[in-house]
This record gives structure tokens, sequence and C-alpha cells, in this order.
């Protein structure tokens, strides 16, 4: 069963944008933080950005100033904002939410969605 879905990757070039969107089932609750990982291929999975409730958020460097996490409590969805794209910005894209699951407390993964980024 999926927890969270990713959606909004594709093609772009250099320089373009995309926004990512991560919905959350309905059945996590009381969820803390929400955050963004990617991963290319032969490379480590990379943090990017995280939201936390009340408001904070913290980025990687390599996206400080071109991303923007944002989230929507009303709909449990995280978005991320990818503006001024760079081929090195080219990975699949993950999701995150650690919150409940009726009552096991744990970070939820979604299943990624790819962006690639052409010269």
């Amino acid at each position: 069963q999926v927890q969270l879905v990713e959606s909004g990757g594709g093609l772009v070039q250099a320089g373009g944008s995309l926004r990512l969107s991560c919905a959350a089932s309905a059945s996590i609750s009381n969820i803390n933080t929400m955050g963004w990982y990617r991963q290319a291929p032969g490379k480590l999975r990379e943090w990017v950005a995280i939201s936390i409730s009340g408001g904070t958020t913290n980025y990687a460097d390599s996206v400080q100033g071109r991303f923007t996490i944002s989230r929507d409590n009303t709909k449990n969805t995280v978005y991320l904002q990818m503006n001024s794209l760079k081929p090195e910005d080219t990975a699949v894209y993950y999701c995150n939410a650690r919150g409940y699951l009726s009552n096991l407390y744990r970070t939820y993964w979604g299943q990624g969605t790819q962006v690639t980024v052409s010269s």
C-alpha cells in the first residue's frame, strides 16, 4: 500500500521550472515533518528540503535560492517548486512524512517521480 504519492515530474530544459506534489494518505495523522529527497543513478540519496510543523523550512545548499518547499495541511500535501533547474538536478525525487498510521509512528516514503533536466 502506498501512503505517499508524488507527481509533477517530467522533462524540462535547463533554466525551466517544475512543481512537484506529494499527497499523503488521509490515514496518516499528526504529520510533523515532510521533506523531499532525490537520487540520481550511481549517486547516494540526497536530502533536498524539509518542512517542519510551525513553518520552519530548510534546504540543501545545492538548491538554496532555487527551490521552495510548501505545505497545504488541508490536503495533507507537500510541494516542491523548482526554478532555474540545472542538469545536475536530474534525479528521482522522493517525498516523505513523519506521522502516525493508526498507532505506528514512523517515516513514510513515496515511490518517487522522475525529474530530467536537459542541456
